[in-house]
């Protein structure tokens, strides 16, 4: 994926960058047909994102994406344009995942990361904590789903912690 303008670069960042109230934008991704079918056939396989004949007779009217899948193409986006190379440790998980409207094929998909807080953490303070409300939004500026994640950070200077 490339860095068009305005969206995100992750290189370099540590702790101390991930400042509360800051809004990321990760840039965008479009939903294609056939890998909504086949992440469908291995993962979720429901007839309403593995058969368009079937899925027009569903409550969705034609072929929806996964949620899970939504899920995955927003977390390359993320590992592309929020987390950083040199100092992302992990996740301990998500809260508040919703899916609020179908995603079809062809969507255009953009992602929003507002970080809510950050602290350094009293157990390991070479590490931060940081959490972030993340937003996908089709072409229409539609939230189609919505989380809250909480991340591990690298302290860039975490001699300083107390």
């Amino acid at each position: 994926m490339s860095n068009p303008k305005g969206v995100t670069v992750p290189q370099d960042r540590w702790f101390e960058d991930y400042v509360p109230g800051t809004v990321h934008d990760l840039g965008s991704v479009v939903v294609d047909e056939q890998e909504v079918i086949a992440f469908a056939r291995q993962f979720d396989p429901q007839p309403f994102h593995l058969d368009k004949e079937r899925a027009k007779k569903s409550a969705f009217g034609g072929l929806i994406a996964s949620g899970w899948h939504t899920a995955s193409m927003v977390m390359r986006l993320i590992v592309d344009h929020y987390l950083s190379e040199i100092s992302s440790e992990g996740s301990p998980g998500i809260d508040e995942l919703r899916w609020l409207r179908p995603v079809h094929p062809g969507d255009q998909l953009s992602v929003r990361v507002t970080i809510l807080d950050a602290r350094r953490s009293r157990s390991r303070p070479e590490r931060g904590i940081v959490r972030s409300q993340i937003e996908t939004l089709n072409q229409d500026g539609e939230i189609v789903m919505h989380l809250t994640s909480t991340i591990f950070i690298r302290c860039r200077n975490h001699e300083d912690a107390d």
